[in-house]
Parts: C-alpha cells; sequence; structure tokens
C-alpha cells in the first residue's frame, strides 16, 4: 500500500506532489492483463505525471503515429487511480462498441481504456493507464476563430455531446467540467469531439442508487467557475441536470463570444447569483446574450428543459437533441457530420493566451507545465460582502490525505481531483484529474 501523504502545518502550502521521472523511448511497461506496451516520445507533462506516445510491444520503435498514450505517475502520489476507476468502469471498448451499436451510433466521444497497471524502475514504482490518442482542444480552435463559433457547428457539438452525457450517465457518472478546453478532436478524424478530462467526475449514482441532495459549504464553487452549475456553486454534488446546465452555458459562449458574468469570475458569489437569475428569467438572460436578429430560440428551449428537471431527474435525451435538431432546421442546416470551424465572419485570430484554470477555493495551488507553457491552478477568493451581506472569509482547508490503495485502485472512487495539460507539440491528449 503506498504511503498516506502527511498533511501540511496550519497556514502553509499544500505539499506539492512527485512528478514521475522520465522513462526512455522503448521501456517496455506489462498490465495486469499481461499485455505489453512500448514508450514512445514524451508528449506532455502535468501537475502529477507524464503523457507519452505508446504502442503495443514489438521490435519497432513507437512513431510520432501512434495510437495511443500513456500517463505515468509515481503510486504513492494517488491522483491518477480515481480517473482509472471511472475508465475502468465505463471506458471499456466493447462496452463503448455494444453502447454505440444498441443506440445506432457511428462514432461516441469518450476515450477508449485499454490497460493499466504498476510498474518497478529504479527500486520507485510508478502507476500507469493506456488510452486513446487524440489531437486538439476546441479551445484552441475557439481562440482561432476569434472566440465565435457557427451555429451550426454549435448545434453539431451540444447534439454530440447530449451522446456522450447520455452514455457516462447511463453508466452512473456525471463529468461535472464540460468547456471547450475538455473537448478534444480525434487524432485522425477531425469531425470526432471527446469530451476528456474526467478530473472532477463523480458517480452520482453507484450501485443504480442516486446520492442524496445534499450541500456541503466546503466545495462551493467546484468545476471551472464561468460553466460549474448552480448545484455546484451551493456545495451539492453533481447530478445530470449539472452537466446538461453546464453544456448550455458552453453553447452560449461559443455563440455570443462571452458569458454575461465573466467580468466577475474572481466573485464567486456573484458568479452564482448571475446564473440563479438566468434561470429565473431566461427570456431576459437571452437578450444579454444575443442582438434579436441572432437570438437563437433553441437555445432557450434547451435551458427551459433543463430547469425544469429536478435533481435526481432523468433527462429525456431524446427531446433534447429534438431541440437541437430543430435549431439546425430553422438555419436550414442538418448535420452532415463535418464540423466545420471556419471563423464566423471569415478571418481567422492568431491563438490567444491561455487563460488561468479557475478551480474551487479548496483545490491545491498547482503548476501545469507544457513545453514552455505553464498553467496555474489559484485559490478563487470570496468576497467579504456581497448584495450588502457581510461574509467571513473561510480558513484554509488541510489538504487531503491521499487514500491507501491496493493494486493501484483507489477505496473511494467517487470523486476524482487530478489535472494534467499536455503538449501541443505532436499532439494533445486527454487531460486526465482524477
Amino acid at each position: 500500500m503506498p504511503p498516506k501523504a502527511k498533511a501540511a502545518g496550519k497556514g502553509r502550502a499544500p505539499a506539492k506532489r512527485k512528478l514521475a521521472e522520465d522513462f526512455p523511448p522503448g521501456e517496455v511497461l506489462t498490465d495486469t492483463g499481461k499485455r505489453a506496451w512500448k514508450l514512445g516520445a514524451p508528449v506532455g507533462q502535468g501537475g502529477f505525471g507524464l503523457l507519452y506516445l505508446a504502442d503495443e510491444n514489438s521490435a519497432k520503435p513507437v512513431t510520432v503515429d501512434a495510437p495511443y498514450v500513456i500517463k505515468v505517475e509515481p503510486s504513492d502520489n494517488g491522483p491518477l487511480f480515481s480517473e482509472l476507476k471511472f475508465y475502468m468502469r465505463a471506458a471499456k471498448p466493447d462496452l463503448i462498441q455494444s453502447w454505440m451499436k444498441s443506440h445506432k451510433l457511428k462514432n461516441l466521444g469518450v476515450p477508449r481504456y485499454w490497460g493499466s497497471g504498476l510498474h518497478e524502475r529504479g527500486g520507485k514504482r510508478y502507476r500507469f493507464m493506456v488510452i486513446d490518442r487524440l489531437g486538439t482542444d476546441l479551445q484552441k480552435k475557439f481562440e482561432e476563430c476569434g472566440r465565435r463559433f457557427p451555429r451550426k457547428l454549435v448545434l453539431q457539438l451540444g447534439l454530440r455531446l447530449l451522446d456522450i452525457l447520455e452514455y457516462i450517465h447511463d453508466h452512473e457518472y456525471v463529468h461535472a467540467d464540460i468547456k471547450a478546453s475538455n473537448l478534444m478532436l480525434s487524432h485522425t478524424d477531425p469531425n470526432q469531439v471527446y469530451l476528456v478530462d474526467y478530473g472532477l467526475a463523480y458517480r452520482y449514482a453507484p450501485g443504480g442508487v442516486l446520492k442524496e441532495y445534499k450541500e456541503d459549504p466546503k466545495r462551493c464553487h467546484d468545476g471551472t467557475i464561468e460553466f460549474t452549475s448552480i448545484d455546484a456553486h451551493k456545495g451539492t454534488s453533481a447530478c445530470r441536470r449539472s452537466d446538461l446546465e453546464t453544456l448550455y452555458y458552453c453553447m452560449i459562449q461559443w455563440l455570443c463570444g462571452r458569458l454575461p458574468w465573466e467580468d466577475k469570475l474572481q466573485d464567486p458569489l456573484y458568479v452564482r447569483d448571475s446564473k440563479i437569475r438566468s434561470q429565473e428569467n431566461i427570456s431576459e438572460f437571452m437578450t444579454k446574450c444575443f442582438s434579436l436578429q441572432d437570438k437563437p430560440d433553441e437555445i432557450q428551449r434547451l435551458m427551459e428543459e433543463v430547469k425544469s428537471l429536478g435533481y435526481h431527474d432523468k433527462p429525456a435525451y431524446e427531446k433534447l437533441r429534438s431541440i437541437l435538431q430543430a435549431g439546425l432546421k430553422a438555419i436550414q442546416a442538418k448535420d452532415d457530420g463535418k464540423l466545420d470551424f471556419s471563423a464566423v465572419n471569415g478571418v481567422l485570430s492568431p491563438p490567444a493566451k491561455k487563460t488561468t484554470k479557475r478551480r474551487k477555493a479548496t483545490d491545491e495551488a498547482e503548476e501545469s507545465e507544457t513545453e514552455g507553457s505553464s498553467i496555474k491552478k489559484r485559490r478563487v477568493t470570496k468576497k467579504k460582502e456581497v448584495n450588502g451581506v457581510k461574509k467571513s472569509p473561510k480558513k484554509p482547508q488541510k489538504p487531503r490525505k491521499a487514500p491507501s490503495t491496493e493494486n493501484g485502485l483507489s477505496p473511494n472512487p467517487d470523486r476524482c481531483r487530478w489535472g494534467t495539460q499536455t503538449s501541443p507539440g505532436l499532439d494533445r491528449n486527454q487531460k486526465a484529474s482524477s
């Protein structure tokens, strides 16, 4: 069993976990199913681990066209096994293939899990996981398009995400962190998009038993603040409606460029209250976001449908799809299977500087480097006074102890907290967090 991490002293920053050491190309890792994998060049580094190109072991070296990536971290760190639980439960290739067949889908944007295990080198143990290799993320595309996506493209992305969410929801999980940087194009097919980074994925119905609604002040504002759901702002665990709410925030931003609360993201209570007001008067909210001639009726209908859902309600996915299909029909378009990332005004913009990720106030401040660039996660500070009511600032929480594990598996897989940023060099694959 890996040793438990020691809690930092009061008032001190959390101790940083160790990074995995670089493995040379050609290193062979054997998973729990006795399948051997050969490492290629590293393609990214996250807060806790490294990402390598990989292929099945053979006499040939791993090339730049390798179809897999392997995530590696020191076994006593702990973050990877939580995400591993999601992949082992819900992302096995035969499980995904069976779902696609039963639902008559040609594609499903969930990366496939191919194996995992423990590897020893130099007297040290490392945990690893093998998944599909993917391409670039939609945040990069969004910036290149001048922070606007065409309406047809947004509706197509919405339809694909409804398929993905129905699948992961049916397998007892919610994603809880949908955003453009967590959506990645296929490495081989630019018309396929995948939902990645299951770092905040939550098992909302273990064994089919729904978790109860319970607000926890210590968990308020979990997720990425501009897109996180009202449920998360209130500190309750994510549910199926939470994912759908986050989805339509993304779609609105892709259509109009920004959300009304983006100027005050440092104030999570302001963001929360703005989202609550948007649900109380959806028509007024749409007027804030769009001009009269550009207002997409299907987005308003989508919001109204999600608003009607209770915490435990199962969404009517087919009805939601029909709403987006009606939007395509209204602009005399159809989902032809092709994703067109042409800029709305016809002029592509240079990629903007990557924005800082905002995680919940209790998250550890970490730095994630990608081939010369760095992404820092910082605490969000709540203001002392909101709407005339004074709020006492919370004392910083002691960092959680890493759970003990056996065979690299987590005893409590319901929460995942590990984030990885990968390199834009060869390609960027799934950013995993557990």
